[in-house]
This record gives C-alpha cells, sequence and structure tokens, in this order.
C-alpha cells in the first residue's frame, strides 16, 4: 500500500473530482516527462481539469446533473489510477493498458501514440464500465447518465485535435511521418465514444447474467488491448531518421 501511495496519493474517499486530479497531480511528480504513462496523464489531467470547470459552471457548462457527472467522472478516472497502481506494485493491469505498460520507455514510439494509446485504454474499455459503475451508485439507468456522457466525450473530442498538433512532428518532417501519420489516421475517438455508449448498454442490460458480463468486459478488455499495441508499434526508421537531422526531443 506505501507504494500504491507514493505513485498516486492516498486513496482517499473520492468525493469529487478534485481528489482524482489530486492524485493525478502526485502522480506527474514521479515520472520522467519521456515516459509513456507521463505522457498520458498530462493529457488526462487537462481533459479531468476541463471537465471539473465545466461541471462547476452546472447547465452553462453542459452538465446540468452536477452529482451524476461528478459521479461518473470519478469512477472513469479511478479506473486509469487502478491500473497505474497495480502497475507499480509489479500486477498485470488490465489488457487494455499493458500495451502503454509495457512500451512506455521505448525509443520508437512517440509521444502521440503515447497520449492516443491511453486514450483508447481509457476511452475503449474504462468508460463503459464507469457508466455502469455510475449506474449502479446511483441507482439509475445508462439513458440518465447520456448528457454527462455526451458532454465528456465532447471535451474529448475538443482536445483531441490539440493534442494532435502540440505532440505531432512539425511540416517539415511531414515526408519522414508518414508512417505515423497513417497509423494514428486508422483510430477515431468519436467512433471509439460511440462504441463505448453501445457496449456500457451492453453491460447494463447483462447485468443480471455474470458470466455473460465478465465475458463481454474480458472481450472489450482484450480489444482494447489490441487496438493500443497498434497503436503503439515502433517506428525505429522515423527515430534514426530524426536523430541523424538533430530533430529529436
Amino acid at each position: 500500500m506505501a507504494q500504491l501511495e507514493r505513485m498516486t496519493g492516498p486513496r482517499i474517499p473520492a468525493q469529487g473530482v478534485d481528489s482524482v486530479i489530486a492524485r493525478m497531480r502526485a502522480l506527474a511528480t514521479h515520472l520522467p516527462p519521456g515516459d509513456g504513462i507521463a505522457v498520458f496523464n498530462r493529457v488526462y489531467l487537462s481533459v479531468t481539469e476541463a471537465v471539473d470547470l465545466a461541471i462547476d459552471q452546472g447547465a452553462r457548462g453542459g452538465f446540468p446533473d452536477r452529482g451524476a457527472a461528478v459521479a461518473l467522472d470519478v469512477r472513469f478516472a479511478e479506473r486509469y489510477l487502478t491500473a497505474v497502481d497495480a502497475a507499480a506494485c509489479g500486477v498485470r493491469p488490465p489488457a487494455c493498458w499493458r500495451p502503454l505498460v509495457q512500451f512506455r520507455r521505448h525509443p520508437g514510439v512517440r509521444p502521440l501514440q503515447f497520449a492516443l494509446a491511453g486514450i483508447n485504454a481509457h476511452i475503449g474499455h474504462d468508460l463503459a464500465l464507469a457508466v455502469v459503475d455510475t449506474c449502479r451508485t446511483l441507482g439509475c439507468e445508462p439513458e440518465a447518465l447520456e448528457d454527462e456522457f455526451d458532454r465528456v466525450g465532447d471535451l474529448l473530442v475538443s482536445l483531441e485535435e490539440h493534442i494532435r498538433e502540440e505532440l505531432m512532428p512539425g511540416p517539415d518532417l511531414l515526408q519522414v511521418a508518414d508512417p505515423l501519420t497513417h497509423l494514428l489516421g486508422s483510430w477515431s475517438l468519436d467512433r471509439a465514444r460511440d462504441g463505448a455508449w453501445a457496449a456500457a448498454r451492453a453491460l447494463w442490460a447483462l447485468r443480471e447474467l455474470p458470466s455473460l458480463t465478465a465475458e463481454f468486459a474480458q472481450r472489450l478488455d482484450t480489444s482494447a488491448g489490441l487496438v493500443g499495441r497498434m497503436l503503439l508499434t515502433p517506428l525505429p526508421e522515423f527515430t534514426r531518421l530524426t536523430d541523424l537531422a538533430g530533430l529529436t526531443d
């Protein structure tokens, strides 16, 4: 438990989004900037801070039900933080997070790949389960959380373009970066978000059938892990050429 607290901070009661923001900030102090988890953590921290601000604005921020929004966001973030804690303790994290953990220091993987692989794991697996967790906590159907789900998704989509602009190599590397452009162009946050909503509704419908629920969740986890592994395909030629040009970070 001490090691877990050194990584993401103590597991204080999740009374608000501030609690998970504090844990993400604690994690950031323990990881070198180029670490793949650190790259995703910076991205996710900015997303969570934006969600927290929008929740504070209430209906003006797109969250008319503040309690539901807080519950969903906290349970969503907890799944990522639990995976990080597991990896820190030498415990295998969910399959969706394993590629990022395994390749987090690979020299042939670019920061943009780390960021999108983390988003894929979190949207492709964690979000659906977080919706179900929240429904159980609040005693509601997934449809009651649809507005909150859509608003969180809108914030993620708006930040995805910023992430790509910030972490994508500049135009002088366009020809060299063609493999990276092609690789990342095969994944869509919009499609991943749609899939997460469909998966959440399916999991909720199966909740009275534990064996089917577990199998569905496992396959969701495995599928997200497979996509993450493809997103983290090392690009050694890209790394070598940029090294020669003196253009590496």
